[in-house]
């Protein structure tokens, strides 16, 4: 698997309004990157496929372009699609290495890589509530460093169909599949009133 560091994946403004939202929860959070990091499953590459996959992955303004170094010692956590699925981005970008005659890229994939920098190591109790806060868990899933991301390319058995009693069972059959499977639904719903009034 190569690991390619791309370009920024947050305006200013993204990066300043995430940095805030950290802060007010995690106070001891100073400042934070955001860049985008691509992992393409792969055994080897010729210099000249290197050079084109190198074209390819170079996009972005001039702006996204400008990366400071991360701070010394601060804190990797990387946000990828989950693994044992494909993500929109990896279907189509896959599908153009292909047709450049990158076809030894059996799969590519991208993430963001966050370098959060924090006045004191963060307890883990703090760590996961950055992670809850930096991801979407129902299609996403944070990674502690980039060899971690192999699990991206993990080919395993499709599972046997399952099915749920929803007709027999109702509601609790749903929030039983929810707990079992993992599938991250939100376990309550918010209802709102409205009043209608008439002259």
């Amino acid at each position: 698997m190569l690991v390619l560091p791309g370009v920024s994946a947050l305006s200013a403004f993204r990066n300043a309004k995430l940095l805030a939202s950290l802060q007010s929860r995690l106070p001891a959070v100073r400042a934070l990157q955001a860049r985008f990091v691509h992992y393409a499953d792969c055994t080897g590459l010729t210099a000249e496929q290197q050079q084109v996959l190198d074209a390819l992955l170079d996009y972005g303004t001039a702006a996204q372009s400008q990366i400071e170094v991360p701070a010394a010692g601060a804190l990797l956590r990387v946000v990828v699609p989950r693994p044992g699925t494909i993500s929109p981005w990896s279907s189509k970008a896959t599908d153009i290495l292909h047709n450049c005659g990158l076809a030894d890229v059996r799969r590519i994939e991208r993430g963001i890589a966050f370098h959060i920098d924090t006045a004191a190591p963060l307890s883990d109790a703090h760590v996961q509530m950055l992670d809850a806060l930096l991801h979407d868990r129902m299609t996403q899933a944070v990674l502690a460093d980039h060899a971690a991301a192999r699990a991206l390319f993990d080919r395993s058995e499709p599972r046997p169909l399952q099915s749920v009693d929803i007709l027999g069972r109702g509601k609790g059959a749903l929030v039983e599949a929810n707990q079992q499977m993992g599938l991250a639904w939100p376990t309550t719903r918010s209802t709102t009133s409205t009043t209608a009034s008439t002259t």
